[in-house]
């Protein structure tokens, strides 16, 4: 009986670890370094400032006419 449970266990164990590799959990987002966050707020401040300039010289155009 030991020897069977000890098997069986031994299988569960390695079964139960595949399936995690297989199925891993979604809950935590993926690492993104310092570097790469410091990249993307430039990159979105660049964005900000240029989309508002883009709308200030659509509001003169438009003023204009």
């Amino acid at each position: 009986m030991n020897r069977r449970k000890k098997i069986k266990d031994v299988y569960e164990k390695r079964m139960k670890q595949a399936n995690l590799k297989v199925n891993p959990k979604k809950g935590k987002p993926k690492y993104i370094s310092k570097a790469e966050r410091a990249k993307m707020e430039a990159e979105a401040a660049a964005n900000a400032s240029n989309d508002s300039t883009s709308e200030t010289t659509e509001n003169n155009e438009t003023q204009d006419t």
